[in-house]
Protein backbone atom coordinates (compact mmCIF):
# COMPACT_ATOMS: atom_id res chain seq x y z
CA UNK A 1 0.00 0.00 0.00
CA UNK A 2 2.31 2.60 1.23
CA UNK A 3 5.30 2.26 -1.10
CA UNK A 4 7.88 4.77 -0.02
CA UNK A 5 10.34 4.16 -2.79
CA UNK A 6 11.23 0.95 -4.51
CA UNK A 7 14.77 0.04 -5.42
CA UNK A 8 15.49 0.80 -9.06
CA UNK A 9 16.09 -2.86 -9.87
CA UNK A 10 12.61 -3.82 -8.71
CA UNK A 11 11.03 -0.96 -10.59
CA UNK A 12 12.76 -2.09 -13.76
CA UNK A 13 11.22 -5.57 -13.45
CA UNK A 14 7.79 -4.32 -14.44
CA UNK A 15 6.34 -1.61 -16.61
CA UNK A 16 3.35 -1.10 -14.29
CA UNK A 17 3.30 2.36 -12.68
CA UNK A 18 4.28 2.61 -9.02
CA UNK A 19 3.11 4.87 -6.24
CA UNK A 20 5.12 8.00 -5.58
CA UNK A 21 5.73 9.32 -2.08
CA UNK A 22 6.96 12.68 -0.81
CA UNK A 23 8.16 12.99 2.77
CA UNK A 24 6.49 15.95 4.46
CA UNK A 25 8.15 15.47 7.86
CA UNK A 26 10.55 13.09 9.60
CA UNK A 27 10.99 13.45 13.35
CA UNK A 28 12.92 11.34 15.85
CA UNK A 29 10.65 10.64 18.82
CA UNK A 30 12.43 11.55 22.04
CA UNK A 31 9.92 9.68 24.22
CA UNK A 32 10.19 6.49 22.11
CA UNK A 33 13.88 5.62 22.04
CA UNK A 34 15.09 4.60 18.60
CA UNK A 35 11.80 5.45 16.86
CA UNK A 36 11.01 7.98 14.16
CA UNK A 37 7.72 9.37 12.89
CA UNK A 38 7.30 9.93 9.16
CA UNK A 39 4.48 11.87 7.52
CA UNK A 40 4.26 11.55 3.75
CA UNK A 41 1.98 12.31 0.84
CA UNK A 42 1.53 9.31 -1.47
CA UNK A 43 0.10 9.38 -4.97
CA UNK A 44 -1.05 6.28 -6.83
CA UNK A 45 -1.40 7.05 -10.56
CA UNK A 46 -4.19 5.30 -12.50
CA UNK A 47 -3.42 1.59 -12.81
CA UNK A 48 -0.74 1.63 -10.10
CA UNK A 49 0.07 -1.82 -8.72
CA UNK A 50 2.88 -2.09 -6.20
CA UNK A 51 4.78 -5.36 -5.65
CA UNK A 52 4.52 -7.23 -2.32
CA UNK A 53 6.31 -5.32 0.42
CA UNK A 54 6.43 -4.57 4.12
CA UNK A 55 7.13 -1.46 6.08
CA UNK A 56 8.49 -2.82 9.38
CA UNK A 57 6.58 0.07 10.91
CA UNK A 58 3.19 1.01 12.28
CA UNK A 59 1.50 2.58 9.24
CA UNK A 60 -1.67 4.65 9.18
CA UNK A 61 -3.02 5.66 5.75
CA UNK A 62 -5.83 8.16 5.24
CA UNK A 63 -7.21 8.22 1.69
CA UNK A 64 -7.86 11.74 0.44
CA UNK A 65 -8.86 11.16 -3.20
CA UNK A 66 -9.64 8.27 -5.55
CA UNK A 67 -9.82 4.60 -4.57
CA UNK A 68 -7.21 2.11 -3.42
CA UNK A 69 -7.48 -1.66 -3.05
CA UNK A 70 -5.23 -3.00 -0.29
CA UNK A 71 -4.66 -6.41 1.24
CA UNK A 72 -2.20 -7.82 3.76
CA UNK A 73 -1.14 -11.46 3.73
CA UNK A 74 -3.84 -13.58 5.38
CA UNK A 75 -6.43 -10.81 5.13
CA UNK A 76 -9.21 -9.91 2.74
CA UNK A 77 -8.93 -7.18 0.08
CA UNK A 78 -10.25 -3.82 1.25
CA UNK A 79 -11.39 -1.05 -1.09
CA UNK A 80 -10.61 2.34 0.40
CA UNK A 81 -12.56 5.45 -0.58
CA UNK A 82 -11.93 9.10 0.32
CA UNK A 83 -12.15 9.53 4.09
CA UNK A 84 -11.24 5.90 4.87
CA UNK A 85 -8.29 5.09 7.14
CA UNK A 86 -6.24 1.88 7.08
CA UNK A 87 -3.64 0.42 9.47
CA UNK A 88 -0.73 -1.95 8.81
CA UNK A 89 1.29 -3.50 11.64
CA UNK A 90 5.08 -3.92 11.51
CA UNK A 91 4.67 -7.64 10.77
CA UNK A 92 2.14 -7.24 7.93
CA UNK A 93 3.15 -8.15 4.40
CA UNK A 94 1.29 -5.95 1.96
CA UNK A 95 0.38 -8.24 -0.96
CA UNK A 96 -2.07 -5.95 -2.81
CA UNK A 97 -1.74 -2.20 -3.23
CA UNK A 98 -3.43 -0.97 -6.37
CA UNK A 99 -5.40 1.88 -7.83
CA UNK A 100 -8.27 0.27 -9.79
CA UNK A 101 -9.07 3.45 -11.73
CA UNK A 102 -7.95 3.95 -15.32
CA UNK A 103 -8.29 7.73 -15.02
CA UNK A 104 -8.12 9.01 -11.42
CA UNK A 105 -4.98 9.35 -9.28
CA UNK A 106 -5.49 8.19 -5.68
CA UNK A 107 -3.93 10.42 -3.01
CA UNK A 108 -3.23 9.51 0.60
CA UNK A 109 -1.70 11.00 3.71
CA UNK A 110 0.49 8.42 5.44
CA UNK A 111 1.84 8.44 9.00
CA UNK A 112 4.29 5.79 10.15
CA UNK A 113 6.38 5.04 13.22
CA UNK A 114 9.55 3.13 12.37
CA UNK A 115 13.05 2.45 13.64
CA UNK A 116 15.43 5.37 13.07
CA UNK A 117 17.53 4.71 9.97
CA UNK A 118 15.40 1.76 8.81
CA UNK A 119 14.10 1.80 5.24
CA UNK A 120 10.46 2.84 4.92
CA UNK A 121 9.72 -0.02 2.52
CA UNK A 122 11.25 -3.45 1.89
CA UNK A 123 10.26 -5.67 -1.02
CA UNK A 124 9.35 -9.27 -0.18
CA UNK A 125 8.77 -12.45 -2.15
CA UNK A 126 5.49 -14.23 -1.54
Amino acid sequence: MLLASLPAAAAAQSTAPRSVGKDLMMKDLADLAGKQAVVRANEYPPGTSNPPHRHNAHVFLHLLEGQLIVQVKGGQPVTLKPGDTYYESPSDIHVVSRNPSASVTAKALVFMVKDIGAPATTLVTQ
